[in-house]
């Protein structure tokens, strides 16, 4: 049985710049650090950074949840992203979009008013 999203592995090939650049994005350090893999614990997720890979933005497309999507969305471009797809209402208060981090990997994020983080498990 599938219990929900767990990891979404990003490829890092500059894993130092990398780590700071998500450190910064996400507020928070990671909990794990090696060489050959660093992992940030988000709101009981798991964002996985790895030097092997070729980054991209046509693999999977995980969306990280946010509050507000246009001021997440305007402060990932100011730490050097670059806008990928602009701010969309989706529908039902819905908002996504997504950036291109400065590697090369799609970051999308999502307001979503009726996701319960009560119902992760």
């Amino acid at each position: 049985m599938i219990l929900g999203l767990r990891t979404a592995i990003y490829p890092a090939p500059d894993l130092a710049r990398a780590k700071a650049w998500y450190s910064e994005a996400l507020g928070v350090t990671p909990y794990f650090d090696q060489p050959f893999y660093v992992g940030f614990a988000v709101g009981g997720f798991e964002l996985g950074l790895i030097p092997d890979g070729e980054p991209g933005v046509h693999g999977a497309q995980p969306l990280w949840g946010v509050s507000n999507v246009d001021a997440e969305f305007a402060r990932l471009i100011g730490l050097g992203a670059t806008a990928l797809e602009p701010v969309k209402d989706v529908g039902e208060g819905i908002k996504v979009a997504a950036v291109r981090d400065p590697f090369g990997n799609r970051f999308g994020i999502i307001e979503n008013p009726h996701f319960k983080a009560s119902a992760v498990r």
